[in-house]
């Protein structure tokens, strides 16, 4: 395991899809990465389920009946990725070309056995597909389109720009999955998003104290326009379908240090000293002189597992 203490340049890429056409999206990916690479950033990070829709809450429930939705079901699946596949190859073949790491949020999908989706997070670079989480558990709406991630995931990636760890969406709100990474060193944090709250960007800079890490966080921006007349649903009547939010935070005391950005598509570029995450963990490391697991890991475990007595049920005899 190696460890990089240097300063490293890194790019949030809040953009807009090109809405159900995987290709066009992933096309557009590629130069939203030789833009980041432009300005000098080793690594690039993009939304949430970039690749090719997100299903926002503010239509996606209309597929929650039985019928009229198997348009929108299919075209989602064609205008998915496999990873690894060829459009995968694609953007790795750029990151090769402009010698950059990238993490982009996809829809996943499995061509030899066609059916579930997944919300899916790959981290690419020169050397290639270097890892994939799926999400652990679709939000609300969520669960309508995509399957539950199966956990064994969740890594923290060793990279030449540091060691990239982090979650998507509203799985940062889950502690238990944020320590199992925190326990493998994360100096930089991503968080692919649709999440355009104020309280996310609270939340953002909560767990840059607490993991010691930078934190780059992308949101979808999502404007009416980017839909086409085609699409399979029918649209409320908004202007904005997501705002963005795109930030980056740093981790002494989780001042916001570029962003936050709402309201269109752009890039947010910061210059990432990985020392301050030492000098944070001098003060407040959450996985060594502040976890305390001998008082709060082992209880809680013991207790998880220890068998339980059931009562008998009223009026039954205990067998």
């Amino acid at each position: 395991m190696r460890t990089v203490l240097r300063t490293v340049r890194v790019a949030a890429l809040q953009a807009t899809p090109v809405i159900l056409d995987a290709e066009a999206t992933v096309e557009k990916a590629i130069g939203l990465l030789g833009q980041a690479a432009e300005a000098g950033a080793e690594l690039a990070v993009l939304p949430e389920t970039f690749v090719s829709l997100y299903p926002s809450n503010s239509w996606a429930h209309q597929a929650a009946t039985f019928g009229g939705s198997d348009e929108l079901w299919e075209r989602m699946w064609h205008s998915s990725v496999d990873a690894p596949g060829p459009l995968v190859d694609e953007l790795i073949a750029a990151c090769r070309s402009l010698r950059i790491h990238a993490v982009i949020g996809v829809n996943e999908r499995e061509s030899e056995r066609p059916g579930t989706l997944y919300n899916a997070m790959l981290w690419l670079g020169p050397d290639g597909l270097l890892h994939k989480h799926r999400k652990l558990m679709p939000t609300q709406h969520e669960r309508l389109f995509h399957g539950i991630g199966r956990g064994d995931d969740l890594r923290a990636v060793e990279t030449d720009c540091g060691r990239i760890g982090g979650l998507i969406c509203w799985e940062n709100r889950m502690p238990m999955a944020r320590y199992a990474i925190y326990r493998q060193g994360p100096q930089i944090w991503v968080a692919p998003t649709a999440d355009d709250s104020d309280g996310w960007i609270a939340h953002m800079r909560a767990i840059a104290i607490e993991s010691g890490a930078f934190v780059i966080s992308v949101a979808q921006y999502i404007p009416r326009s980017a839909f086409g007349d085609d699409f399979p649903l029918a649209l409320p009547e908004r202007d904005v379908f997501g705002n963005g939010g795109a930030v980056i935070v740093e981790p002494t005391g989780g001042r916001v240090v570029a962003g936050p950005l709402y309201g269109e598509e752009g890039m947010l570029v910061h210059d990432c000293d990985l020392r301050l995450g030492l000098h944070a963990k001098r003060l407040f490391d959450v996985v060594g002189h502040y976890s305390r697991d001998d008082v709060l890991a082992g209880p809680a475990a013991a207790a998880s597992t220890e068998p339980r007595a059931v009562p008998p049920a009223a009026g039954t005899d205990a067998i």
